[in-house]
């Protein structure tokens, strides 16, 4: 069993930068790829970036590619995603997730086995 926590939402002005944060439980972490997904107001969640288990891999949406970064570090349990650009439009609850499978569907939420509760990030324009 996996419990995520997630941090470091807020309110921030359109150009600024916020810093997720996604503390695992367990001593298992090092062996889960980590997810995060975000879901804005009246929209599916949708898949932001992961990261493979070793960290060696990162993968990102179209719509955060150049702005965002994901990284982890396994002997804290946690997982990060730094958003700097930020628009109006990433305006969403941002979720982190854990999967065991190694394949690269990173986007498919049903590949993860756990998820956090989410964190508001409000980008005001």
């Amino acid at each position: 069993q996996v419990q995520l926590v997630e941090s470091g939402g807020g309110l921030v002005q359109a150009g600024g930068s916020l810093r997720l944060s996604c503390a695992a439980s367990g001593r298992t972490f090092s062996r889960y790829g980590m997810g995060w997904f975000r879901q804005a107001p009246g929209k599916e969640r949708e898949f932001v970036a992961g990261i493979a288990w070793s960290g060696g891999n990162t993968y990102f949406a179209d719509s955060v590619k150049g702005r965002f970064t994901i990284s982890r570090d396994n002997p804290k349990n946690t997982a990060y995603l730094q958003m700097n650009s930020l628009k109006p439009e990433d305006t969403a609850v941002y979720y982190c997730a854990a999967k065991i499978s190694r394949s690269d569907t990173w986007w498919r939420e049903g590949e993860y086995d756990y998820w956090g509760q989410g964190t508001q990030v409000t980008v005001s324009s």
